[in-house]
């Protein structure tokens, strides 16, 4: 197992010190958001992009994906939309990263009419992303946060590079258990992004394993080949502790999960 951080939880870090914080507390990697708030988005020259590269590189961990905010299943016309993704997937293979996320985004919209446009966005963009050596990756969030509907949507689209993002939380507020989250999944599945929170009532982030999040069960129905990615959502959350100190003891939890709940392999 490998195992990232998403900078949403160090806004405004510059990367060379986020990749060194990963570095000094084992993450092999970083998710990183893309927003012009960052310093690194789908705007960025290549110049920027070159050197950003260069830090990550240096402190020996990569970049596992791009965290966009392309909304897939919204409502209007498809071109922007698809700009946004393909601008996504240049950024992430300038980078060396073989994941692109992006939203679903179909809220108030029949569910059929929010498939139809995640369906016919993906299989658009999905080839553009293959050729650059990038997996879009759909996120269980928002109109689709559960696995079996971003997997109902995946299904149709039928092409490798298009995946799926597993948010355990999302999962979990709508009702599914970890393991049926995995099984819909199944060959979709890019990577997994843990968490944890009080309650469904307060999302403020807080420690893994000090919430309510089935953590032990997502993770043992994780591929052990794959990658663990912590996203904890800082940015959204400013009165929440400072991520940059719970970086060491998030590693070791997850890697204490991975022992107990792979044991048997």
């Amino acid at each position: 197992m490998k195992y990232a951080f998403s900078t949403l939880g160090l806004p405004g870090t510059p990367l060379a010190r986020s990749a060194a914080l990963a570095a000094e507390h084992r993450y092999d990697g970083l998710e990183l958001r893309a927003h012009p708030e960052e310093p690194l988005h789908a705007g960025s020259p290549r110049g920027d992009r070159a050197t950003g590269l260069r830090a990550v590189t240096a402190a020996g961990v990569r970049v596992l994906g791009v965290a966009g905010y392309a909304r897939v299943a919204a409502a209007g016309e498809d071109e922007p939309v698809l700009d946004e993704v393909r601008a996504l997937v240049r950024l992430a293979a300038d980078l060396e990263a073989p994941f692109v996320r992006v939203f679903p985004g179909g809220g108030g919209l029949p569910p059929d009419r929010a498939d139809a446009n995640a369906v016919r966005r993906l299989r658009e963009a999905a080839p553009f992303a293959d050729r650059h050596g990038v997996r879009i990756l759909l996120e269980t969030h928002d109109s689709h946060r559960g696995a079996a509907a971003t997997a109902r949507v995946l299904r149709e689209v039928g092409h490798p590079a298009a995946g799926a993002l597993w948010d355990v939380l999302h999962t979990w507020l709508e009702g599914e258990p970890a393991p049926e989250s995995r099984r819909h999944l199944g060959e979709h599945l890019g990577y997994v992004q843990v968490k944890d929170v009080a309650s469904a009532h307060d999302l403020t982030p807080i420690g893994l394993g000090d919430g309510v999040l089935p953590l032990a069960e997502a993770v043992a129905s994780a591929p052990t080949a794959g990658w663990l990615c912590w996203e904890y959502e800082k940015r959204w959350y400013p009165d929440a502790a400072e991520f940059a100190g719970r970086l060491g003891e998030g590693r070791e939890y997850l890697e204490r999960l991975m022992t107990h709940g792979h044991r048997a392999e």
